[in-house]
């Protein structure tokens, strides 16, 4: 059973990852388990200041939660979109067969169309139709199923 597992092409996607840019990979993924627990968080926090305002408590502690969460749910899609693009761009390096010629000759293209940016552009929507993957969608998503729905 595991020898299926691992054979199995999101395995080896996710096994590339670390090889890949091991900080960028632990920081993304470190984000898409933020962004699945905050709206969490969030919910709780406000709780705690209606319980404390209810209660006529002291609810500074819990506003403090709760802007502090509402601020990170603010920034930290952005900045896993910065980090999935960059890790894609790596990760896409690793994914390159170079006992292929259409996969080498596809990353070369790639590389050496940098400075052209029509060329570029492309080349990026070629290789995005014939790879079906957008680290940002896979993102949304995951964060999304772990918050506990899917849209």
């Amino acid at each position: 059973m595991l020898r299926r597992l691992r054979e199995r092409q999101e395995w080896k996607f996710f096994a590339v990852l670390p090889k890949a840019a091991a900080g960028l990979a632990l920081t993304w993924w470190a984000i898409l388990l933020l962004r699945g627990l905050l709206p969490v968080v969030f919910g709780i926090a406000m709780g705690m200041v209606v319980g404390a305002v209810q209660q006529g408590a002291d609810f500074t502690g819990p506003l403090a939660l709760v802007g502090a969460s509402f601020v990170l749910l603010q920034v930290l899609t952005p900045i896993h979109l910065a980090v999935s693009s960059n890790l894609g761009d790596r990760t896409a390096g690793w994914l390159f067969d170079p006992g292929d010629p259409a996969s080498l000759a596809h990353a070369l293209e790639t590389a050496f169309s940098a400075s052209d940016q029509e060329l570029g552009r492309r080349a990026d929507r070629a290789a995005a139709q014939a790879a079906a993957l957008s680290w940002d969608e896979s993102a949304r998503r995951l964060a999304a199923l772990l918050r506990g729905r899917y849209t």
